[in-house]
Formats: C-alpha cells, structure tokens, sequence
C-alpha cells in the first residue's frame, strides 16, 4: 500500500509539475561564445520557441570554453526542473574522443530533447589557388604534398573535424593550421596565408558569393540551393563515395528532468522547428531544419551514440587530443 500511495504521489507531482511548466524564463546555455554559428541558431530559436512554452522569455546564456564541454557540464549539473537547458552541435559526440577527461558522461547525464538542424559543410580555398574545381583541387593536392595548409578553427571546431575526415579520405597529408575561432582562420584564407579549409556554409556562404575565397564542393548528400552554394558539387558526386558531413545541433536537458517536462520541451521544439519564419532564417544560411525521426527523443539519442561511434575511430587516428 505505502509503495502504491508513494507512485501515486509521484504521478501527482509530475502532473502538476506539467499543469504550471514553464512558470518562469527558460535558459539555453549556448557553449560557445556570443557571434557564433550555435549562437545564432540558439537565438533564432529562442523567438519561435517561446511561443509555444506558455510565451515565457527564453534567455540565452554563453558559457564557452574547453570546446563546449564547459557549458554542457553546467547543464548536466543544473537542476532537472526543465529551466535550464543545453543547445549543442556535432561537439556532444566528438568530445569524448577528444578530452582525455570529461566532466560528464555525454551518454547518461542528459535527457535528449530532440534534434534541431543540420548544417553542411564546404570545401573552400584561398583565392589564388590555380584549381577551379573539386577534381583539379583533388589533382593539385596530390602534386602538391607536404606543402599544404589546412585550416581550422581550433581543436574540435567543426572546421577541424571535417578537415580530419577530409584528409583521411584522401589519403593526403596537411599541415593542419589551428587558429583560436573561425574569423580569424578564414581571414587567413582570404589573404592565402593559409591554402585551404573545411567549413560551416553558415561561415562561407558569403565569402564564395563576394568572391573572397575559392568554393569546390559541400559535405551534403545532395546540392544545395541557396544561391551562393547551388552550383557546388557535391563530395559525393566528385569522386569521394559516402563522403558527407553535416554539423548539427540538438537540444538536451539534466538527467532526471520530469517525463511530462521532456515531452512538452519535444513538443515545444517540434512547434517551433515547423514555424516558417525559423525555417526561412535557416535556409538563408544552408542549414537544413530536422524534420525526420530524429525530431524523437530516443532518435535523438540513438543518432548521437552513432556519431561518438564515428568520429572516435577519425579522431584516434589523427592522435589529436585535448587535456
């Protein structure tokens, strides 16, 4: 009888819990710093996603350092009452292979909310670079070994995780050309300190329609349609088979966050991702909206252990880590 008054009880709360949530401002913790790609989209986001938590404010909060994992172990510490929650991109499932030590386990300490976007990556070269497409790209990297410069925007950057791949896959080495963010390894490109880079169509997009830097291909499965990018081909269909990268975000909040809480932040997530305002500004800037199983819970989840199974391999290779 105790047992069954105790589940009751706990019945009780969580429908409560469900009644009044949000009763005040919901905090997305961004782990990177304010400019960013994962900030734009966080901020994007917030607008659409008050709307359909009861018109409550949704705050962003930065919280960078040590590629991400700073911000994410304040939200796998925050309290699970559903007021704090974490937006991160492709570094949830890559950390683990990069930090020797990591202040939370990415797999158990969180309860996965659903994913939000996907953005594509680019081949992009300085502006002097003799090749003007990807196969003489491909040909002037292979005349030109031992004397090329890849850029990235620092250890576990997306830049530099594509660029890892990127190498990998042909069979090239690079001089790998680390920089402390985007702004200022793509200013590099431009000035052909550096020769080429792989990169978030959110941060190339306009320097291969201003004519800025040279673009070859994109890492997605099929072209893209915005004006700047459309006539790139892509990787796929250059010669290099099942080549496709794409940085996304999802949303996550504390273990132990009431089940009803989850399920009204998926629903909540699922309002805002249809919202056409939101999925305009995304496609503005190459992102594609999620809108398969992955918008699921447990999808989520699922997508995100097969990444850490993907790029632990990339990144053990390369020898690359972080303290």
């Amino acid at each position: 009888m105790k047992k069954l008054l105790a589940v009751l009880a706990t019945t009780a709360l969580s429908l409560s819990a469900l009644a009044a949530y949000p009763e005040k401002p919901v905090t997305i913790v961004v782990p990177f710093a304010a400019g960013g790609p994962t900030d734009k989209v966080a901020r994007d986001l917030g607008v659409v996603l008050s709307k359909h938590l009861n018109n409550q404010t949704v705050i962003i909060e930065n919280v960078g350092g040590a590629g991400g994992t700073l911000g994410a172990a304040k939200v796998a510490k925050a309290a699970p009452d559903g007021y704090t929650v974490l937006l991160h991109h492709i570094g949830m499932a890559t950390s683990p292979a990069l930090y020797r030590k990591m202040p939370y386990d990415t797999l158990g300490d969180f309860e996965y909310l659903g994913m939000v976007n996907d953005v594509p990556m680019t081949i992009v070269g300085r502006p002097t670079l003799p090749a003007g497409t990807m196969p003489e790209l491909v040909k002037w990297l292979e005349a030109n070994k031992g004397k090329i410069n890849l850029a990235n925007a620092g250890l576990g950057a997306a830049s530099h995780l594509c660029g890892l791949l990127f190498q990998q896959s042909l069979k090239i080495d690079m001089t790998t050309v680390p920089y402390k963010g985007t702004g200022p390894a793509m200013t590099d490109l431009m000035g052909g300190q550096v020769d080429i880079m792989c990169d978030q169509t959110t941060n190339t997009s306009a320097q291969i329609e201003g004519g800025k830097v040279k673009g070859y291909a994109v890492t997605s499965p099929r072209r893209l349609t915005t004006p700047a990018l459309a006539k790139l081909p892509t990787l796929d269909e250059s010669g290099m088979k099942g080549f496709n990268v794409s940085i996304w975000h999802g949303m996550y909040a504390p273990k132990g966050t009431p089940r009803p809480i989850q399920e009204q932040l998926n629903a909540a997530l699922r309002k805002a991702l249809a919202d056409p305002e939101f999925i305009k500004r995304q496609e503005a800037l190459g992102a594609v909206v999620v809108s398969d199983a992955r918008l699921g819970q447990a999808e989520h989840k699922r997508f995100v252990e097969a990444e850490i199974n993907k790029w632990g391999p990339v990144i053990k290779a390369a020898g690359q880590y972080a303290d």
